[in-house]
């Protein structure tokens, strides 16, 4: 148990896959119960294991996770966040993940990134842009060279 309750400390008992509270009072086998998720798949993974409910664990099983954008975000032709953070935490650098119509709907967007990738991959301090282009506003997000 103390695996989990490291896991689940440095991950702000919050599931990494659907981005909601985890109770730390609710029993390992509810569906809404704490659960370690280990990317062993991933060798070249930063973080080993990831906190999330027992039923997102499981659901995913050897299915890729795909994160969802809230639907209060203004985007179009969201880029799927799980490809962006891998290529991100392993090459570093710069990537367009969304357009906005507005400025202000870019904005929202490039926020609510910054904020899920610092639970999504912990350790990776990635930045938002927002640019304008074609009429519309492009969300970049970036982060060091690795």
């Amino acid at each position: 148990m103390s695996l989990l309750d490291d896991v689940a400390r440095r991950d702000s008992w919050r599931c990494w896959v659907c981005d909601e509270p985890v109770d730390a009072d609710m029993s390992v086998n509810d569906p809404r119960g704490p659960s370690v998720d280990s990317r062993t798949a991933d060798k070249k993974a930063k973080v080993a294991e990831r906190l999330a409910h027992r039923a997102c664990n499981t659901r995913k099983g050897a299915v890729k996770v795909v994160i969802a954008w809230p639907d209060r975000l203004h985007v179009v032709e969201p880029a799927p966040l799980i490809t962006v953070a891998e290529r991100l935490e392993r090459k570093g650098g710069r990537e367009l993940v969304a357009r906005c119509p507005s400025r202000k709907d870019a904005q929202e967007a490039a926020d609510w990134l910054v904020d899920r990738f610092s639970r999504l991959v912990p350790g990776l301090p990635v930045t938002a842009s927002v640019e304008a282009g074609g009429g519309q506003y492009l969300v970049a997000l970036a982060t060091g060279r690795r």
